[in-house]
């Protein structure tokens, strides 16, 4: 089974995250800042991940510390869930438009992170999140997560929509990447290994 259970516990947030990679997309999400349980329940509907997100932070504080730190534990379990990545495909990518958006992403579990955003954004939260988390959330992912991802809003206007467009993306992209290749028996790695 290839599963995760994370537990993290700071002075500022507490987090439990259980996953599953070969899921039906069941979720059960609360981290007290909805925009964010909306944009992890895209993820797992439309990566058909099976995820569950318990958290609780410093609100009283602003959102920076439970996105952040919701995004260092979900990449954690997904690097616990994979293994020693035999057997997976590794790489995957996947544009998604909405409306007048589109946004594209690029995911290697190669071991290596790395991160790079590419988007323009308004001055103005979304849904209570300062837009500069966002790329914060993706770069803190790739990070525990060890993976390269690139992604990028190609064009839009709608600030909610770009979002939405990238979490839709990225799910797509890592269920790409995560998924089993049937006639790949040993790491996807001319090294023949993705853990350093």
């Amino acid at each position: 089974m290839r599963t995760a259970r994370i537990e993290r516990s700071t002075n500022e947030t507490r987090i439990t995250i259980e996953l599953n990679l070969d899921g039906t997309g069941q979720h059960s999400i609360a981290t007290g800042v909805g925009f964010l349980d909306h944009m992890l329940t895209h993820l797992a509907v439309h990566g058909l991940f099976d995820l569950s997100v318990q958290a609780s932070g410093d609100l009283h504080i602003d959102v920076h510390h439970t996105v952040e730190d919701v995004a260092l534990v979900l990449g954690a379990a997904f690097d616990q869930a994979l293994g020693d990545r035999k057997g997976i495909t590794r790489m995957g990518s996947f544009y998604v438009p909405m409306d007048e958006t589109l946004a594209f992403v690029a995911i290697d579990f190669s071991g290596r992170p790395y991160c790079v955003v590419s988007a323009e954004w308004g001055s103005a939260p979304v849904g209570g999140i300062p837009t500069s988390l966002f790329p914060h959330f993706l770069e803190s992912f790739a990070i525990t997560s060890r993976c390269n991802l690139h992604a990028r809003v190609l064009y839009g206007r709608d600030d909610h929509h770009k979002a939405e467009a990238l979490f839709k993306a990225l799910a797509r992209a890592l269920a790409a990447a995560t998924l089993p290749d049937p006639r790949r028996a040993g790491v996807p790695s001319t090294k023949g290994t993705l853990t350093h």
